[in-house]
């Protein structure tokens, strides 16, 4: 943490004050008489940019009415025609491109991005994407905004969470790394004059979509420090963001929402004013779902207290939060400085947006003739062959020769393109197909390889029928039998299927009235396209519908389909009611794509995941394998014909079952954008050799992993830093189509040089990584931890020597005996190569530190700060509302361990803060059931924020240097203790 920095809080107060000096010399000499009527007139000091931000946010803070202040705190800021000031609104979206605007340049899924392992090319990504927001303000539509809501920071700790595709890596370093070439692209690099203003998701441990509102993300304080807080801070102290967002989760027992971190943590990383935001409606959990607070005005009076600056709530009705926050005034939950300190943060990214600059400032040229540019589309293509990965290359199957023209593609996406929720709109789409079509020169075989179906009411002899037009129609039972009543049957796994109608090419969807055909993909916030077919005892079936609002609690009604009008229109109907199909497969998917196939030069398989059904937003994976259909093909496909190279086109780790074994090629891409059927073309063909790198360990089974829930990462050895088994793929791994060699790393000023030879025959690209291990420690320590790396270009024979950067300062890690970092003395392990399991070359370092000392518990010791604790019985819980962090125990004998505790010649009181039930805290020696010496007794709080002292006098037996255990009751909350 940065030193020297006086607070936000305190920057505001003497910001108010220099906003009333400069009104009071104003009147004082008279100045009101010639302010201009104009109220553009740059004689305005907030308009003018040649004065510092701070005496421009002044200038303007004091000539806003507290009304008008209040009414900035809301998303949708509304415009102050006296002042001549515009509306404003916080969130466009721009994860991978501008999104929900229109046609705008779609670029790789943020997984993606950060595959390329290129903080320079993802500069220039963000760079084209600021540009594009620019360009959309000339019209102002209808969300427009610069402040953007993006990139997403949290780190990718387990791979079945619904949003992996929106995070960038499971590793702290690598993500701060990434997000700061994102950030910085997106600012334009100079932070007082800002080409947009990007703010970090989601602050802080958001990484289940599984009752996202109501858990809570335990973490301790090592794996706070050293994990969660680290992907955030690189951005932060960069200033390649102007802000956070509060995640819907709780942290410890408490909102983030309402987390004091926003403002004790966050702001101390830069000296730069912060516009932090809630997520949306997020601050209606608080007197809702999370019933933290039990009014809105309590709670948006504890949120500006803690640091958030701009409420997204109710959509575009701000009413709400300005009145929840009139009466947090009125009743004394708030004083005006907290409205103007909260607002001088919002005032003070407008100005640097150059909003009250002559002609827009610094970035107000920029049009729309950039969305989409040629330049832009180039770039598209680039980074969507950047971050292909390689994954399995057998006997150099690839790359392939342009010389065999006879190519077929066959697979669900092999002649399409997805877009996932926080896309933008294609403005044209390269499919696989496409793209190799286009490289050949020549045409190519296609074959999505899935049934085509028709379902037949086995009680009435009608068949289930679309409309035949392009705008669809309702689905009803009739006894059409021609292609309207026939259906492609896509199998997402899980059981989902999406049925496109044959008719029309549209997929079925429901509108909350009728089942039609009218929709492109499978899309909206609750993909209503989705389906199950159920299989009966009698081998009929039944139509499920299962659209994720079927998920939802207030969810009601009946979900099987079957006639519910005279004209035989389908609708939702009970089980008992449901009409029993017979399912008749009018085309074999497999058996069309092998006919395909076979005697081909070359079969090319596209798998993968839909983004809107394999995990997304509010929805956790449930599977982390490929559809059981889409294995199936592929086995089907490699059987007809064994030159068959298999591309998985999804946003996270698969399993892949036995298909990494049984094909010669795998390469995996995300969902990359309209340029994705051009990229992959230029990788299989060879255009460009695959350097991409994986940024999540990729595993065997779910088997490897624990709780989705479970945060501590340390003890439950989640990530490559601390799991101890045999990954699919390791961490940072990706093949070459060529092959490089390592010289030994040598120790230079600031870091190490390693020599990097191309020892193949083609020109390529390796990601040079470098990682340390800490052989002796007082702690549980990483395997390996990723301090380094670069992305070094070499042509055939050529030898460069990179300098990869680690200072002893990188070693740190958080010491819980005494709240600060801490570099031990010892021997460091400094590891390079190709992967976190690929170490090519490596050497020993020596370094002088500091020996942490024994425990010392006559102080003041805050239980988190315990060095381990029992499983499934300790929760991180909420000391208070406000802030702080104690430890709750849910069963009886929870325990917390502090190792290597000096009690000297003997302690003899044991002092605690306790609250919640009633019940002890036993003090015992050794372990858990080691001997005990003391117990203090608690007739419990009236309430669980409620702490009382309680004693314990200490038997003899309490000395020496021994780990100290303390074993609570459940419903027991512990704040701190000393043992004298």
């Amino acid at each position: 943490m940065r030193k020297g920095k006086r607070s936000k809080r305190s920057r505001g107060s003497r910001r108010r004050q220099r906003a009333s000096l400069i009104l009071a010399l104003a009147l004082t000499a008279g100045l009101t008489a010639v302010v201009p009527a104009g109220a553009d007139d740059p004689a305005y000091a907030f308009r003018n940019p040649r004065l510092p931000v701070t005496e421009r946010v002044n200038d303007l803070l004091g000539r806003l009415t507290l009304d008008e202040k209040i009414s900035l705190l809301h998303q949708y800021e509304p415009a102050i025609p006296r002042l001549g000031i515009q509306s404003f609104r916080t969130g466009t979206e721009a994860l991978h491109g501008v999104a929900w605007l229109g046609r705008a340049t779609v670029f790789p899924q943020a997984i993606g991005l950060a595959s390329t392992w290129d903080p320079a090319l993802i500069q220039q990504v963000g760079s084209a994407v600021g540009d594009e927001a620019r360009g959309f303000q000339q019209e102002r539509p209808d969300g427009w905004g610069l402040n953007l809501w993006a990139p997403v920071v949290n780190l990718l700790r387990d791979p079945r969470w619904g949003r992996n595709e929106e995070g960038y890596s499971e590793d702290p370093y690598l993500t701060g790394s990434i997000s700061t070439a994102y950030g910085e692209g997106l600012t334009g690099g100079d932070p007082d004059h800002l080409k947009t203003a990007p703010t970090l998701k989601h602050y802080l441990a958001n990484n289940n979509e599984v009752n996202r509102t109501t858990t809570s993300s335990d973490l301790r304080p090592r794996v706070q420090h050293e994990y969660d807080e680290a992907a955030f801070r690189p951005a932060v102290e960069a200033d390649a963001t102007t802000g956070v967002m509060a995640s819907y989760n709780l942290v410890n027992g408490r909102p983030d929402t309402v987390n004091p971190d926003l403002d004790d943590v966050v702001r101390t990383w830069t000296s730069r004013d912060l516009l932090n935001v809630t997520d949306a409606f997020a601050p209606g959990n608080l007197t809702g779902d999370q019933q933290y607070y039990p009014t809105l005005a309590e709670g948006d009076a504890a949120a500006l207290k803690a640091g958030i600056d701009s409420f997204t709530d109710n959509n575009g009705d701000s009413a709400p939060t300005t009145t929840a926050v009139k009466s947090a005034l009125a009743t004394g939950l708030l004083k005006e400085s907290d409205v103007d300190t909260a607002v001088s943060h919002i005032l003070a990214v407008r100005v640097r947006l150059g909003e009250f600059d002559p002609n827009g400032g610094t970035y107000g040229s920029i049009d729309q003739s950039v969305i989409n540019s040629p330049a832009h589309q180039k770039l598209a293509r680039e980074a969507a062959a950047e971050s292909a990965v390689l994954l399995k290359n057998k006997d150099g199957v690839l790359p392939l020769k342009t010389s065999a023209k006879n190519v077929t593609v066959v697979g669900p996406l092999a002649d399409t393109l997805y877009t996932d929720w926080y896309s933008g709109t294609l403005p044209y789409a390269v499919t696989p197909a496409d793209g190799i079509a286009a490289k050949l020169g020549a045409s190519v075989g296609s074959s999505e390889g899935v049934d085509r179906i028709a379902l037949k009411d086995t009680a009435t002899g009608k068949y289930v029928t679309a409309g035949a037009s392009q705008a669809g129609g309702a689905l009803k039972e009739s006894t059409e039998t021609g292609v309207a009543a026939q259906f492609d049957a896509f199998d997402w796994g899980s059981g989902i299927v999406t049925l496109r109608s044959a008719a029309n090419g549209k997929y079925v969807g429901y509108n909350w009235s009728n089942f039609v055909n009218d929709q492109v993909q499978p899309n909206g916030w609750y993909v209503q396209q989705q389906f199950e077919l159920e299989q009966q005892d009698d081998g009929t079936y039944l139509l499920r519908y299962a659209g994720y609002e079927t998920t939802e609690s207030w969810w009601s009604n009946p979900v099987y389909l079957g006639p519910t009008g005279p004209d035989g229109t389908l609708g939702l109907v009970e089980k008992s009611g449901a009409a029993h199909y017979s399912k008749d497969v009018v085309r074999s998917g497999v058996g069309e794509a092998v006919a395909a196939v076979r005697g081909k030069d070359t079969a090319v398989v596209v798998v993968g995941s839909m983004p809107a059904i394999n995990g997304r937003e509010a929805h956790d994976r449930t599977d982390m394998g490929l559809a059981p259909a889409q294995e199936a093909l592929v086995k089907a496909v490699r059987a007809a014909n064994p030159k068959t190279v298999v591309i998985v086109e999804n946003s996270y780790p698969t399993t892949l079952g036995t298909l990494q074994k049984e094909v010669p090629a795998l390469l995996w891409t995300t969902h990359a954008g309209q340029e994705t059927g051009n990229a992959l073309a230029d990788v299989l063909y060879g255009d460009t050799n695959p350097a991409g790198r994986l940024t999540q360990t990729w595993y065997r089974s779910a088997s490897d992993l624990p709780s989705i829930l479970d945060y501590d990462i340390i003890k439950s050895d989640r990530t490559y830093q601390y799991f101890k088994g045999r990954p699919l793929y390791p961490f940072g791994y990706g093949l070459s189509y060529t092959t490089f060699r390592y010289g030994a790393p040598k120790r230079v000023d600031g870091g190490y040089e390693v020599a990097v030879t191309n020892t193949g025959k083609r020109a390529g690209d390796e990601v040079v990584q470098l990682y340390t291990h800490q052989r002796a420690s007082r702690d549980k320590q990483p395997l390996k931890q990723l301090k380094a790396y670069t992305r070094v270009s070499l042509k055939p024979g050529e030898t460069k020597t990179v300098r990869l950067k680690v200072r002893p300062s990188d070693l740190a890690h958080w010491d819980v005996t005494r709240s600060k970092w801490v570099v031990e003395s010892g021997t460091y392990d400094v590891l390079v190569g190709a992967s976190s399991s690929d170490i090519r070359s490596r050497t020993s370092w020596t370094v002088r530190g500091e020996t942490i000392p024994p425990r010392d518990l006559t102080k003041v010791t805050r239980a988190e700060n315990f060095d381990d604790y029992s499983p499934g019985s300790v929760r991180l819980v909420d000391e208070k509302k406000a802030r702080g962090t104690a430890v709750g125990a849910t069963a009886d004998g929870a325990w917390l361990k502090f190792a290597d505790t000096e009690l000297g010649s003997g302690a003899s009181k044991f002092s605690a803060r306790v609250a919640g039930s009633s019940g002890t805290v036993e003090v015992r020696l050794g372990s858990p059931t080691g001997p005990l010496v003391g117990t203090a007794r608690t007739g419990g709080t009236a309430s669980p924020y409620d702490y009382t002292t309680v004693t314990a006098a200490l038997t003899g037996a309490a000395k020496g240097r021994t780990g100290v255990y303390l074993v609570l009751s459940g419903g027991v909350r512990l704040s701190t203790f000393t043992l004298r």
